[in-house]
Order: C-alpha cells, then sequence, then structure tokens
C-alpha cells in the first residue's frame, strides 16, 4: 500500500552548452531510490533519446550522463518537492517549484524545453512565464505508466525537440 509522502526532487543535470532541456514533473519512486533520473528500467526516455540521436542507449548512469553532455541535452524537474502517494503524477499535491527562470538566466544556449508529460507542463504554466527566446514542446510522457504511444509513436512525438 504507497503513503502520501513528501518527495524531493534531483539537482538540475544542465550543462554549460545544453540547448535542449526535458522539464519532468518530480523523480518517481523507483528513479529516487536508484538516485538517477528516469532510472526505472521500463521508462522509456533512454531508448527514445538514443534512437533519435542515432546512439547506443546508455548502459550506465555515468554513461547517461555523457549521453546527455554529448548531445547538449539537459534533465530537470518543474517541482523542487511535493507530497504525493506512490510515483503517479496526479498524485503531486502541495508542490513547490525549482527556480527554472534562474537556470534559463544562467544557461542562455537552451533554446528548446520539452514537456514530458502533462503533468509537469501543467506546472510549468502554473507557475512561470513563457520565454520568448525559447521552443516549448508538449511531449507524451516516457513513463512506463503512459502505454498510449507505441515506440515508432513516441518518437516521432519526442523528435520535435530537434528540429
Amino acid at each position: 500500500m504507497n503513503v502520501e509522502r513528501k518527495y524531493e526532487s534531483f539537482k538540475p543535470l544542465i550543462y554549460r552548452d545544453t540547448e535542449i532541456l526535458i522539464l519532468g514533473s518530480l523523480p518517481s519512486v523507483k528513479s529516487l531510490e536508484f538516485k538517477e533520473y528516469y532510472g526505472h528500467p521500463r521508462n522509456r526516455i533512454w531508448k527514445i533519446l538514443a534512437y533519435l540521436t542515432d546512439s547506443e542507449i546508455p548502459d550506465s548512469y555515468q554513461n547517461k550522463k555523457l549521453f546527455l553532455h554529448d548531445n547538449r541535452i539537459g534533465l530537470w524537474d518543474v517541482v523542487k518537492n511535493a507530497n504525493r502517494e506512490g510515483s503517479l503524477d496526479s498524485n503531486i499535491k502541495d508542490e513547490t517549484p525549482n527556480d527554472i527562470n534562474i537556470i534559463l538566466e544562467k544557461f542562455k544556449s537552451i533554446k528548446v524545453i520539452g514537456f514530458n508529460g502533462k503533468k509537469s507542463e501543467q506546472l510549468y504554466h502554473k507557475y512561470f512565464d513563457l520565454n520568448s527566446n525559447i521552443h516549448y514542446i508538449s511531449l507524451p510522457s516516457s513513463s512506463p505508466a503512459n502505454m498510449s504511444f507505441n515506440f515508432e509513436q513516441i518518437s516521432k512525438k519526442w523528435s520535435k525537440l530537434f528540429r
């Protein structure tokens, strides 16, 4: 049985030359357990990004971070901390946002923000204004809880990050 508890997001994985920032909502219980962004073995983000960049799927968290750096991709979450039962975004309550504006000020190279799922986009719009220098893209969630898109369909939607 899941119990509501307070969860904290990770520090941003953003590099000096990051051009694409993928924003999730809040790490899943499994990701927090592994201390890795998108650590659930069935989360499709690494497979999607590897496919779209014509790369091998990174096999360790260190290689995932190198992959992100090499492809100028950053990861963070809209939510700094929140109460939640389990991992579902629909259970997020009493959230505090991360200070995304500071990151966008510091990393002017960011030109694209992709929202990994509806909840991250909804929360972003709740707390932040759009920046006219950034292209925003709604993406279907890479979560294993979202199987409404097959791999080909979800990859096609995520390919908009690279246009």
